[in-house]
């Protein structure tokens, strides 16, 4: 009688994926950190006009998904953009935040967005 199909894999890919696991979870503490931070950024710099994601300037130019995909900015960079350099109504704060804050509200609101806010 055969004995069962073994299947052989190569003998570093146990060491390659341990170490995938453990960069992996060493990076997602920074990654919930950063949300913390850009959650702060958001409630001092963006609250006031943008609170849950609306938009108390001009209606239409939320932070909800669909908005932000309509819109051109669903994505962490083209958010980041915008916080940085402003557009029409919106101004610009490179002058008063950090590139990390900027980078960390931006991760942020997408995140809100994609949570719809809730």
């Amino acid at each position: 009688m055969k004995s069962p199909l073994r299947i052989q894999t190569h003998p570093n890919l146990k060491i390659v994926f341990l170490t995938l696991l453990l960069v992996f979870s060493l990076v997602a503490p920074v990654w919930a950190a950063d949300l913390e931070k850009g959650a702060q950024v958001f409630d001092t710099t963006c609250a006031g006009c943008h609170i849950n994601g609306g938009n108390i300037v001009r209606r239409g130019k939320t932070l909800k998904q669909k908005a932000l995909e309509r819109n051109g900015y669903a994505t962490v960079e083209a958010i980041a953009t915008i916080v940085a350099n402003g557009k029409a109504n919106m101004s610009a704060y490179k002058e008063r935040l950090t590139p990390e804050e900027i980078e960390n509200v931006a991760h942020y609101v997408l995140q809100r967005a994609l949570e719809n806010w809730q």
